[in-house]
C-alpha cells in the first residue's frame, strides 16, 4: 500500500515539543513500514493546514499512518483525524471524537467513572478568581488538564497542604491557561496498559501491563516517586518492566477495567491507559492516550512481544490491519482511485562553466550541474511522475508548446536581463501550462534587490538603509553611514559579493561601485552593513506557507571585522564559514525570524518555495536582506536542502513538498 506517515517532528528539547516524535523514532517507524512492503511518504504536519492538504492530495495515499499530536489548543490531537475525515482519507488510530475526549483528562474521568471505573477524586480549575480550596484529601497532585508527556509535572506538582495549593495552581495556570486538574494523589506505583486492537482477540486488544522502574540514584531525593517531566529527559532514569508485578486477582480486575475504558471511549487500533495501584491492590484510572508513543523501548513493544509481536514492524502491522479492516481497504488491489501519473516537464539551465573563484567567469554560476538536475529528476520520478527534461535555451518557446505536459517543474534561472528568472514561467502562462514555483511578477521583483527591499519595507519589515548607484558618481546622502556593502542589484548565488565588498569610506565605495558596474552592466546596491548574526529561512507552501526552522550562517574567522556570506563560500568547502541547522537560538528570536520571513514571502507574492535571508543589526533587530524564490536544490549542499534535512525532510520529500501546491492548483483548475 501507499502510506502517508504523518507526524510532528521534535526539533528542540523545549517542553512544548515534548510530545513530538524524535528523529530516530520517525526513522524507525518509516523503516519498519517499508520493511512491511509499503511505499512510505513522510509528511511532517507542522505549518498551515492548507499546505498539509495539498501534500496529501498530491500523494493520494491508500492509508495515513498517523502519530501527529498537534501543537496548540484543547482539541489539537483531534485536528488531524478530523482533517483526514473531511478529505475522505483512511487513517490509523481513533477518530477526532475520541482524541478530543482523551486529550481532556477531566472529561475522560467523568465518562469512565460513570461506568464504574474508579478514579481519584478531582477538581477542575480554569481560574483562581473567587478561589475556594477544594474538598479533597491531601496530598493532591496538580497537572495541566490538556497536556501529555508529563508536561507541567514536577516534584512541586504534589501539594501536601491547602495553604500551598493556591500559589501552585496560580503558577500552573499562567503556563497552561486552558485549565488544570487537581486530584487526590494516590500513593503506590504506576501501571501502564497498552492497547493494540488486533494483537489479542482473547483480551480484546488489551496487552500485558507494565510498570515503571526508577533509577534509585536519580530519585533518591524525591519524596514522591512520580514520572515527572525531568525524568522524561533522562532516558536511563526510568525503565519499563513487562509484565508488571500484579496478583492474579489484580491482573484480572485491571483487564476488565481496561476493556471498559476502551469501549466507553471508543478507542481504536492502539492506545495507552495509565493507572495507579496502591499497596493494598486498589486500582485507580488516571488517563488514556489515544496517540501513544511508538518510539523504540515504549511499553507497547515489550507488551506486544509477549503476545507474539516481537518487532516494531509487527506492532505497526497490527495497527495497519486494524485500520484496513475498519475501512474495508483491499490490501492487494487498490480500492481507491489512483491518480494517473503526471507528465512533468523539468526546465533548467545546465552549468557548463564552473568558476573556481570570484575572478573567474561567473556567467553560469546560478545554473545547475548535471548531478543536481539528475537528483531533481529522479526525485520527481520517484513520486510517480514521468519526467521530460527541457533545457531552457532560446529554442524553448518553439518546442515546449508542442509537448503534451501536465505541468512543469521549473528551476531555470534565465540568461539575460533583470527579468530573466521570470521568462520560463511567463512562457508557460502564455501556453496555459501549470507550473511549480512563483509567478513571473514575484520572480522579477525578488531578483531586483532594490525593488524587493522597497516592497518589504512597505510591509513593515526592517531593511538596511540603501542607495542605488548607476554611474558611481551619484551624490551620497548625508544619512548614509559607513561601513557599507556593495553588490549588483540583480544577481543571485552571491555573484559579485566578496569580503572586500564592505568598504569604510567614500573613495573605496566609488572605486568598487565602478568595478561592479563595469563587470555586471547593471546598477549596484549600496546598503549599510549590518554587524549582527545572519540567518536564512526556508518556506514551503502558498497562501500561508510553512516556515522551516531558521539556519544560521556562522562566520568562524574571528579576525574578520566585516564578515559576509560571499561568492567564494558557495563554490567549495570553506573553513571560514559553517552552518547550524536548526539555529541554536531562543524561542523568541526563532518566532521573530519566522514571522519576518513569512511576511516577506507574502509581501513579495512568492508561492511553493523560497528562501529568505535575514541579518541582525547591532541592536539585534531583524533586517531583510533578500528573497530567493528559485533557491538552489543541490542535495546536501544548497542552503534549502540543508534546512530541509534538519527539519526531518529527505530530499525526495522536499521536492514533493515543493510540487504539492502546484498539483493542487492544477486540480482546481481542471475542475473549474
Amino acid at each position: 500500500m501507499k502510506i502517508a506517515y504523518t507526524y510532528n517532528l521534535q526539533l528542540t528539547d523545549r517542553e512544548e515539543d515534548a510530545a513530538f516524535d524524535r528523529p530516530e523514532t520517525v526513522e524507525a517507524i518509516a523503516v519498519a513500514l517499508k520493511t512491511l512492503g509499503h511505499q512510505v511518504e513522510r509528511v511532517e504536519v507542522s505549518g498551515p493546514a492548507s499546505r498539509l492538504v495539498a501534500r496529501l492530495e498530491a500523494l493520494n495515499p491508500d492509508l495515513i499512518f498517523n502519530t501527529a499530536v498537534g501543537r496548540g489548543g484543547k482539541s489539537r490531537e483531534a485536528f488531524y483525524p478530523g482533517l483526514f475525515e473531511q478529505l475522505g482519507m483512511p487513517y490509523t488510530g481513533s477518530d477526532a471524537y475520541t482524541c478530543t475526549l482523551t486529550t481532556d483528562k477531566r472529561l475522560t474521568k467523568m465518562l469512565v467513572a460513570a461506568s464504574g471505573v474508579p478514579t481519584p477524586r478531582w477538581v477542575f480549575v480554569e481560574s483562581v478568581h473567587n478561589w475556594t480550596p477544594p474538598d479533597l484529601s491531601y496530598p493532591v497532585m496538580i497537572k495541566p488538564n490538556y497536556e501529555g508527556s508529563s508536561m507541567g509535572i514536577d516534584q512541586q506538582s504534589i501539594v501536601e497542604a491547602p495553604d500551598q495549593l493556591l500559589k501552585r495552581v496560580t503558577g500552573l495556570l499562567i503556563r497552561y491557561p486552558a485549565g488544570v486538574l487537581i486530584e487526590e494523589f494516590v500513593e503506590g506505583k504506576d501501571v501502564i496498559v497498552p492497547f493494540l486492537e488486533k494483537a489479542s482477540r482473547k483480551t480484546g486488544g488489551i496487552l500485558a501491563p507494565g510498570e515503571y522502574r526508577f533509577d534509585s540514584s536519580v530519585v533518591s531525593d524525591h519524596k514522591h516517586v512520580i514520572y515527572d517531566y525531568s525524568l522524561q529527559q533522562l532516558p536511563d532514569a526510568v525503565t519499563v518492566k513487562v509484565p508488571a508485578v500484579l496478583s492474579p486477582k489484580t491482573a484480572k480486575h485491571l483487564l476488565r477495567l481496561s476493556q471498559t475504558v476502551c469501549k466507553i471511549l471508543d478507542i481504536r487500533d492502539l492506545a495507552r491507559l495509565d493507572y495507579r495501584l496502591t499497596s493494598e491492590g486498589q486500582l485507580y484510572f488516571i488517563e488514556a492516550n489515544a496517540l501513544p508513543s511508538l518510539e523504540p523501548g515504549a511499553t507497547v513493544h515489550a507488551s506486544a512481544a509477549l503476545a507474539g509481536l516481537a518487532t516494531m514492524g509487527a506492532v505497526l502491522d497490527a495497527v495497519i490491519k486494524s485500520a484496513v479492516e475498519r475501512y474495508g481497504i483491499q490490501m492487494s488491489v487498490r480500492s481507491r482511485t489512483r491518480r494517473k501519473a503526471l507528465k512533468v516537464g523539468f526546465t533548467f539551465n545546465l552549468k557548463r562553466i564552473k568558476p573556481l573563484d570570484s575572478n573567474d567567469d561567473d556567467r553560469e554560476a546560478e545554473f545547475d550541474s548535471r548531478a543536481t538536475i539528475d537528483s531533481i529528476a529522479n526525485a520527481i520520478s520517484s513520486l510517480g511522475h514521468e519526467v521530460v527534461e527541457i533545457e531552457a535555451t532560446p529554442e524553448l518557446p518553439s518546442i515546449i508548446g508542442s509537448m503534451p505536459l501536465d505541468m512543469v517543474f521549473n528551476i531555470a534561472e534565465g540568461i539575460h536581463g533583470r527579468n530573466r528568472e521570470s521568462q520560463v514561467p511567463a512562457i508557460l502562462e502564455l501556453l496555459n501550462i501549470p507550473y511549480v514555483g512563483s509567478d513571473p511578477a514575484a520572480l522579477s521583483i525578488c531578483l531586483d534587490k532594490v525593488l524587493a527591499k522597497k516592497m518589504v519595507r512597505q510591509a513593515g519589515i526592517h531593511t538596511a538603509d540603501f542607495i542605488v548607484m548607476r554611474t558611481g558618481k551619484e551624490r551620497l546622502p548625508k544619512n548614509l553611514h559607513f561601513p557599507v556593502i556593495i553588490k549588483p542589484i540583480a544577481e543571485g548565488s552571491s555573484k559579485g559579493v566578496m569580503g572586500m565588498n564592505v568598504v569604510q569610506d567614500e573613495a573605496d565605495l566609488r572605486r568598487l561601485s565602478r568595478e561592479l558596474l563595469s563587470k555586471y552592466h547593471q546598477p549596484v546596491l549600496v546598503e549599510e552593513y549590518l554587524s549582527g548574526r545572519e540567518f536564512t529561512v526556508g518556506l514551503l507552501g502558498e497562501n500561508r506557507p510553512k516556515v522551516l526552522p531558521p539556519m544560521e550562517i556562522l562566520f568562524n574567522n574571528k579576525e574578520d571585522r566585516f564578515p559576509v556570506y560571499a561568492f567564494e563560500h558557495k563554490l567549495d568547502t570553506n573553513e571560514s564559514i559553517s552552518y547550524q541547522a536548526p539555529a541554536n537560538i531562543d524561542r523568541s528570536l526563532q518566532k521573530n525570524l519566522e514571522h519576518v520571513a513569512r511576511c516577506a514571502f507574502m509581501a513579495l507574492g512568492c508561492r511553493d518555495v523560497a528562501r529568505v535571508d535575514l541579518r541582525l543589526d547591532k541592536n539585534e533587530r531583524i533586517h531583510f536582506i533578500e528573497c530567493n524564490p528559485l533557491p538552489g536544490l543541490t542535495p546536501g549542499w544548497s542552503d534549502l536542502c540543508i534546512i530541509g534535512e534538519a527539519a526531518g525532510m529527505d530530499y525526495r520529500t522536499l521536492i514533493g513538498e515543493i510540487m504539492a501546491p502546484a498539483i493542487r492548483r492544477m486540480k482546481v483548475k481542471e475542475k473549474a
